[in-house]
């Protein structure tokens, strides 16, 4: 009779532990998934890895400035340029994964790893997806003096002269020097890298006829060659663009391995909590989706405004990150000193 009772107090305390680990276990999931209504209680800081006027970062002091409308806390952009855009991520990684800073950042992010090997940060695994903002395409340009019309006639010239025709980059792995590797690796072509601080300077060789190509962002480039400044031979897009839209694509001109877009997306510190990394998420989608502000991106050459999910703006970096390590290994870009 006495080993029945212990027998079924034994039993009732494992139902009563069971119902409170199961009652437990559900009260934290459902924390996980609530919205953080009460963040941000402190003004929330983007740190942009770039020099202040280029178009990251007026992206990004665009949507900032609307999400301030929309949150409780204003939305700062900080710049903090250097190596490649390693000394704003550095500073973000070892920022507190408390919600009150970001990093605002471009294509330059996937390359950090294998141009500085030596970080103290790991450029994916310290981070955590936010959401992917806009999507802008490129325009190959060539000398307005030159008198390749076509791309093909641009690759046959380069092709008879290998490495003695020059291509305008900023180097550190920015787009400038990424879209170009793409296009001369696709082409099978052997081009002397002229490097600039910015792309003004490289504007400016290009009109004079000193260098042979250069790539630009989109609205940019479309301007420089309706000014005479260059002649624009292609977009990096897959579709054509609705600016210049006799300009045809790389893949209409039979490199589709050489498409390219320059993507600005957001990260937290990995350990930022998720109801926190969701909501800014859902913000910035909500921003992106106003008429005015894809207006606005649109003046800016943003062909394509996207305001991801998280898990979207991970699975895209996860692709990029040894997509981009292959093609600097193959194309003889070496690890840079920070």
């Amino acid at each position: 009779m006495v080993r029945k009772m212990v027998r079924r107090a034994v039993l009732t305390g494992a139902a009563l532990a069971g119902a409170m680990l199961a009652t437990a276990t559900a009260a934290r999931a459902q924390q996980a998934a609530t919205p953080a209504p009460d963040w941000p209680d402190r003004p929330v800081r983007w740190v942009l890895p770039y020099a202040a006027g280029g178009p990251t970062d007026l992206i990004a002091r665009i949507v900032a400035d609307a999400l301030s409308q929309r949150l409780p806390q204003r939305v700062v952009v900080e710049n903090r340029s250097g190596a490649g855009g390693a000394i704003g991520a550095g500073l973000v990684a070892r920022a507190a994964p408390d919600g009150t800073t970001f990093l605002f950042t471009n294509n330059g992010h996937v390359v950090l790893r294998p141009l500085y090997p030596q970080l103290d940060f790991d450029p994916e695994g310290d981070f955590a997806a936010v959401s992917i903002i806009a999507e802008t395409p490129m325009v190959l340009l060539v000398r307005p003096n030159a008198p390749w019309r076509t791309l093909a006639e641009f690759v046959a010239a380069a092709r008879a002269a290998p490495g003695r025709m020059t291509y305008g980059s900023t180097g550190g792995g920015g787009v400038l020097q990424l879209v170009s590797l793409l296009i001369i690796r696709s082409a099978g072509l052997q081009m002397q890298e002229v490097a600039y601080r910015g792309s003004g300077p490289a504007v400016q060789d290009l009109a004079a006829g000193r260098l042979d190509m250069l790539y630009d962002a989109g609205l940019t480039g479309f301007a420089l060659a309706r000014g005479g400044q260059g002649r624009a031979l292609v977009v990096s897009a897959p579709q054509r663009s609705s600016v210049m839209p006799e300009v045809p694509t790389v893949v209409e001109a039979g490199y589709p391995d050489a498409t390219f877009a320059v993507f600005q997306v957001v990260l937290a510190p990995a350990r930022t909590p998720q109801p926190v990394v969701e909501r800014l998420s859902r913000e910035i989608a909500a921003v992106l989706h106003e008429p005015a502000i894809r207006a606005r991106l649109a003046e800016l050459g943003a062909e394509r405004v996207v305001g991801s999910t998280p898990a979207e703006a991970a699975a895209m970096m996860a692709r990029e990150a040894p997509r981009w390590a292959t093609i600097l290994a193959e194309a003889g870009v070496r690890a840079r000193q920070q």
